[in-house]
């Protein structure tokens, strides 16, 4: 089995196309969502229904869970505020209610998905290092997790540590891995590609995909919905 791991697509059409077109190229049979299909820009409607028409598993995102809400937005960012407000205006009744039947945390065969942690998914904290990650990986039940959320790629191994996945790798069997996604909406680590991961099960090899997409019909979608320039202007810049 071959999945394709997405995470972070954040209502990014064009993106979203690119990728899955990669994925089916690279042979993948399954494909899997870490939460968050809807925030940012322009489509959260037209991805949310590709995604859950895909073979394969969603879990809830903090982006996906405001969106189904109606309760206040204050502990968003002004930029994310702004464009959850708009996303609620946009989705039906029937697609915020199959959002919030989405749960936080899912066990495939032999891996876990989850959007941001392990120990409190529905905190929605952000790991960025080894010392943040431990917590997840101590009460990780499986060899592999995958997480979203900072939209950064990278590997975090339990006892601390790194691994790069730039180039793909064979995947170590003795040893818990956290495992982020990246972004295919809104790419955050300085390249403005979309980026997802496939996950071959039967030989254990991991890559890193950087997909190139229509950027320019992306962030132009972003303004002809009146939602804020700079969201338009950061799919530029990977940040």
């Amino acid at each position: 089995m071959r999945c394709a791991i997405l995470a972070d697509i954040h209502a990014n059409l064009q993106a979203l196309e690119a990728v899955l077109a990669d994925a089916q190229e690279c042979g993948c049979d399954e494909f899997h969502c870490l939460g968050d299909i809807v925030g940012y820009n322009a489509n959260p409607s037209e991805c949310l229904e590709i995604v859950r028409a895909l073979p394969g598993a969603c879990v809830l995102g903090n982006h996906d869970a405001a969106a189904a809400e109606s309760e206040a937005l204050d502990h968003f960012s002004p930029l994310a505020k702004q464009s959850l407000e708009w996303t609620r205006t946009q989705l039906q009744s029937e697609q915020k209610e199959w959002l919030s039947t989405l749960r936080p945390m899912r066990q495939i065969r032999r891996y876990t998905l989850v959007h941001a942690t392990l120990d409190t998914p529905l905190s929605w904290a952000y790991i960025r290092s080894s010392a943040a990650a431990e917590m997840s990986l101590a009460c990780q039940r499986t060899q592999l997790a995958f997480f979203g959320h900072t939209h950064v790629p990278g590997i975090f191994v339990q006892g601390g540590g790194t691994i790069s996945m730039e180039e793909g790798l064979q995947l170590p069997t003795d040893t818990k891995l956290f495992i982020n996604a990246g972004s295919v909406g809104q790419s955050r680590d300085g390249d403005w590609r979309a980026s997802y991961l496939v996950y071959d099960e039967e030989s254990a090899g991991l890559w890193l995909r950087r997909v190139e997409y229509d950027v320019r019909s992306a962030s132009q979608a972003v303004l002809d919905a009146g939602l804020p320039k700079r969201l338009a202007e950061r799919l530029f810049l990977g940040q």
